[in-house]
């Protein structure tokens, strides 16, 4: 790869033999320079030498190999200081906008107002751009993971972010954060209606849901709105309110919340614009109402029958929040088991335990919802009508990549839609990166978060490029009973053709399950016969996503099963003792020494 980065040109670099790009290309810095100091141009006026922008070198056939086109945004060693040209351009100008008294970052929202005060007593303007264009060093779409990229190492150039909803993204808003805090709340009530499992008298006297609902967000929303704040009270920092879409390989239109729109380009472009949830066209054509994860925790009022469309992670999430709210559940989906993609033995004592909570259609389809508001009948592919006052649809979530026009940027995608980057997250269109959903195979925030991490360092060291791994992706489904997973289930196991062996032992046989009177929870291992070589494990319980990480420590540094068993001391009677006699069977079966080394 470093090869490659030797053959390629930075961007906006004359590249020797190029006959699309001029010999007098200016360099980046004296490019930048050019750009800062005059007025913006106005669309459709012809642009001078020294903005041509050079043709988007090809990459390869394979992403993995694909030529780095971009010099750092800012050069080793000198950031944050005055040194660097662009560094000095941006500061001239911001010093420039400051003895003039004006702030030198705005708010784009789409429609023109007063200047308003700012704690520094300068003035924020507020501007429709129409026709005129406006260039950055850096632009980020979306404000979820896309946020972290960035960082006060940026602080030295003209930096811009879009967001098309609120800051945070999914996982802050409607996503990760307020499931689980409902959730949690859930855990809670499930705890009290059991509680005579434990000699305690007590009674749910019911979820205040309103308030419930209240304590969430009253906590969230302005952890979203002070996000924004902040970055609209940065002095490198242009925030655009509204739906970018691509215009070309490093430009975009914004159209803004408030009217009209904004034409930006950037040197940079990190796209981080997340995913939605997909609606089937029969529940969608109907007319009828539905929530999805984005809605649904908002509304007013507890449904009496909710019917959960899906059978996934977030299906089987939302269903334990309404049911122990009090929600009467009916779960719809294609596949015969509940949370499919899980290993079988969690799937199918989840979907058991499911079946004795919820009322369960699976291997079946939806093909008309008819009905009222309030009164909803969905038709089946079997005939069967239920019948529910509300429904849920989450059957599934597609990456945003499709509502930015990326093809217009000649950005290559995946077949289900997903922008195409290598390990890098970089895609087919120097100059241009993606992470988290919209990209990633793997939907899920520390996922998109690790991806923020090495874009943002590789945006500042493309001469020292990281990448990311999906081989090890720890997962969890904080549901009843919470899961806990990583790695290979035990069908991939066969599939492969691996020589594995496996040990599964339940909560209840050991003393802190006893203390819970636990009767459903198990952790299960997989290991290479013969070296003990943890090849994944999958936990159903209570604190599962918890219980998980240790086993996903020790793939990831290669520890076996017998190493990691044998040498660390286990608490005594700690619940984390059922990982430990896991890994005690197969420390015999698979062929391992107990007390081995760590790695290998």
């Amino acid at each position: 790869m470093q090869e490659l980065q030797e053959d390629v040109p930075a961007l906006g670099v004359d590249r020797v033999g190029d006959p699309t790009v001029p010999a007098e290309l200016p360099a980046v810095g004296e490019r930048r320079r050019e750009r800062v100091q005059p007025s913006p141009r106005v669309r459709g006026e012809p642009a001078g030498d020294d903005e041509v922008d050079p043709a988007p070198h090809p990459l390869g056939v394979e992403l993995g190999q694909a030529p780095v086109s971009a010099r750092p945004l800012l050069e080793p060693g000198v950031h944050r200081t005055h040194q660097h040209p662009v560094a000095q351009a941006h500061r001239t100008d911001v010093e420039r906008r400051r003895e003039q008294g004006v702030r030198h970052r705005r708010t784009i929202t789409g429609t023109a107002g007063p200047a308003h005060p700012r704690q520094n007593a300068r003035a924020a303007r507020k501007a429709t751009y129409g026709d005129i264009v406006r260039r950055h060093d850096l632009v980020v779409i979306g404000s979820g993971s896309g946020n972290m990229v960035l960082s006060d190492e940026f602080s030295e150039l003209d930096v811009a972010i879009v967001e098309a909803t609120e800051f945070g993204g999914t996982c802050l808003n409607r996503g990760c954060i307020p499931t689980k805090m409902f959730a949690y709340t859930a855990e809670v009530a499930d705890t009290v209606v059991d509680s005579a499992t434990y000699d305690v008298g007590a009674q749910l006297d019911g979820i205040a849901w309103p308030a419930l609902r209240d304590r969430v967000f009253g906590r969230l929303d302005p952890i979203a709105a002070d996000g924004r704040k902040g970055r609209e009270d940065s002095d490198f920092v242009t925030v655009y309110a509204g739906e970018a879409r691509f215009t070309g390989p490093r430009t975009l239109v914004v159209d803004l919340h408030e009217g009209g729109s904004a034409e930006i380009e950037a040197e940079r472009i990190v796209i981080a614009a997340g995913a939605r949830p997909v609606v089937p066209p029969p529940i969608e054509q109907s007319g009828l109402p539905f929530h999805t994860s984005d809605t649904v925790l908002r509304i007013d009022a507890l449904p009496r029958r909710l019917a959960v469309l899906g059978g996934g992670y977030i299906a089987a999430e939302l269903a334990h929040v309404f049911h122990s709210a009090g929600s009467e559940i009916v779960m719809i989906d294609m596949a015969d088991q509940l949370l499919g993609p899980q290993d079988e033995s969690v799937s199918e004592a989840f979907t058991a335990i499911a079946r004795d909570r919820y009322e369960l259609h699976l291997g079946r389809e939806v093909t008309e919802l008819k009905g009222a508001p309030g009164a909803l009948q969905l038709v089946l592919d079997d005939d069967t009508t239920v019948a529910a006052d509300t429904l849920l649809v989450v059957v599934g979530r597609a990456p945003n990549g499709d509502s930015l026009d990326v093809d217009a940027a000649g950005l290559e995608t995946h077949d289900d839609g997903r922008v195409a980057v290598d390990a890098a997250g970089r895609t087919s269109v120097p100059g241009v990166w993606a992470l988290g959903d919209v990209s990633s195979p793997v939907q899920l925030k520390h996922v998109a978060n690790r991806e923020a991490e090495v874009v943002t360092h590789n945006l500042l060291h493309p001469d020292d490029l990281r990448e990311t791994d999906h081989g090890l992706v720890p997962a969890a489904v904080f549901t009843s009973p919470q899961i806990g997973t990583v790695g290979r289930t035990e069908a991939q196991c066969r599939d492969e053709g691996l020589d594995y062996e496996v040990a599964q032992v339940d909560f209840a046989d050991v003393a802190y399950g006893w203390a819970m009177e636990d009767e459903t929870g198990f952790c299960k291992v997989l290991a290479e016969r013969g070296t003990g070589r943890i090849l994944g494990a999958h936990i159903m319980g209570p604190e599962a996503p918890t219980l998980i990480q240790p086993l996903a420590m020790a793939m990831t540094f290669d520890i076996d099963a017998a190493a990691l068993s044998g040498r660390p001391y286990w608490i005594h009677p700690a619940l984390t003792e059922v990982i430990d006699n896991a890994l005690r069977q197969l420390s015999t079966t698979a062929g391992a020494k107990p007390g081995g080394a760590f790695g290998r």
